[in-house]
């Protein structure tokens, strides 16, 4: 028997095949007795050989206790018959498992089981009704191909059983034997159908499960850094400016103090206790940046951007313009989501088959420019929420630009591919000097 045998309903089932084809053997020996038929004796002999059969090959198809072979195998491995110990459970596992259907083993005890039925329809015309189990036998063992005529052959020999021993055509022996044929068909054949829908349905079960999970995952992966990043900006623009502040006036009073001034220790002690403070939350601001730059530049992670970046027939390229300076952590994440998500938009909708990330260095800026030979879009006419998954769109990358002092700005055209390019000041204003500090 396959596993689907081994489901509660399916193995009442079972029992109750077993039960009906034990109860016809029964009653072909009792009515040989009863009746004195004149080969009673070989008729009660066969039914016993047959039941015998049938039993031999049931025991051998039923599945082991869970677990029985693996706890007696590790129950062995620690003295000098651990080989013995693990093949014994690995040789009864195939024993068991060579009574499954489609299996050489299955067939020939089928093929047993069918000779000698034949001989009880020899002996015996009550022998006939046994052919009902054997139906669903045949159905079970054997592939479709070969169990339908099977079945057919079955119903035949049991046909003409009846005609012989009962010297005439009733229309009976021919409507019950065929009835009881195509029932067995119509059942194991629709119980195999709503059996691979089921399983079908499963997998896709199985499959909506770890999607789900997949998914949460990366919800929480995204939400976590979304969180450090909101926390970087909160600690660089309240706390860290705050402290720089404080620096700078204590700093200040410190140079307006006489040298001798009995303050003058005390505000020292104020301006290195706020520049310490100072440097511990830039610290804090680092630790909670994307990884992708926590161990390297800014260029470094957006050539790995471009190299990671796949799409059909899709070429991504970086380069870098200028002299690179050191950038404020701020500007660096803004870059570098502004790209990811330029090229993740890119992927999804542009259809290129080519574009290129370039960041350029000038002496007052610093500029992103994602360039890209795709489908362009109507720049006035793009939806306020570009994505459905809560990720960056255009109106994201001009507010996270305009929040640092920068503008962006969007060339593209139907069919005329996109330009994408994000300026942030280096030094053009005292404004923007303090909100890079």
């Amino acid at each position: 028997m396959d596993s689907r045998s081994h489901t509660p309903v399916t193995a009442a089932l079972r029992l109750c095949l077993h039960a009906l084809l034990t109860g016809l053997l029964a009653l072909v020996a009792v009515r040989a007795v009863g009746e004195g038929a004149p080969h009673a004796g070989a008729v009660v002999a066969l039914t016993l050989v047959t039941a015998g059969v049938y039993g031999a090959g049931a025991l051998a198809g039923r599945p082991g206790p869970a677990g029985a072979g693996v706890r007696a195998g590790a129950g062995l491995r620690a003295g000098a018959g651990a080989r013995a110990g693990a093949e014994a459970p690995a040789a009864s596992v195939r024993q068991r498992a060579s009574m499954r259907p489609g299996t050489r083993a299955a067939a020939l005890w089928l093929a047993a089981l069918c000779a000698l039925w034949l001989g009880l329809l020899v002996l015996s015309p009550d022998a006939l009704w046994v052919a009902f189990p054997l139906y669903f036998l045949q159905l079970h063992l054997l592939p479709t191909r070969w169990g339908v005529p099977a079945v057919v052959v079955t119903a035949a020999a049991a046909i003409t059983s009846f005609v012989v021993h009962r010297q005439e055509i009733a229309p009976g022996a021919f409507i019950g034997p065929l009835l009881g044929a195509a029932v067995a068909i119509a059942t194991v054949l629709g119980y195999d159908a709503l059996f691979r829908e089921s399983e079908r349905r499963r997998e896709l079960i199985v499959e909506l499960v770890a999607t789900r999970a997949e998914l949460a995952e990366a919800e929480r992966t995204a939400g976590t850094l979304a969180e450090r990043e909101r926390l970087a900006r909160e600690i660089h623009d309240t706390l860290a400016q705050g402290l720089s502040s404080i620096q700078l006036l204590l700093r200040a009073a410190e140079r307006t103090l006489p040298g001798d001034a009995p303050a003058a220790a005390h505000v020292r002690a104020a301006r290195e206790a706020a520049q310490a403070n100072l440097a511990e939350a830039r610290s804090f601001v680092r630790a909670l940046t994307p990884p992708d730059l926590e161990h390297g530049s800014l260029a470094a992670a957006l050539e790995r951007l471009c190299a990671q970046t796949t799409g059909p027939d899709l070429t991504v390229r970086f380069a870098v313009s200028g002299t690179p300076v050191e950038l404020p952590t701020p500007y660096e994440v803004a870059l570098l989501r502004t790209a990811q998500s330029a090229l993740a938009n890119t992927v999804r909708h542009a259809r290129a088959g080519r574009a290129e990330i370039t960041l350029s260095f000038m002496d007052t800026s610093v500029a992103l420019d994602v360039v890209d030979d795709g489908q362009g879009f109507e720049p006035s006419g793009a939806p306020v929420a570009e994505r459905g998954d809560g990720g960056f769109g255009l109106p994201a990358m001009r507010s996270r630009a305009a929040t640092l002092g920068g503008t962006l700005s969007v060339e593209s055209a139907p069919g005329q591919g996109t330009a994408l390019a994000v300026t942030l000041p280096l030094a053009g204003s005292r404004r923007s000097q303090e909100r890079a500090a």
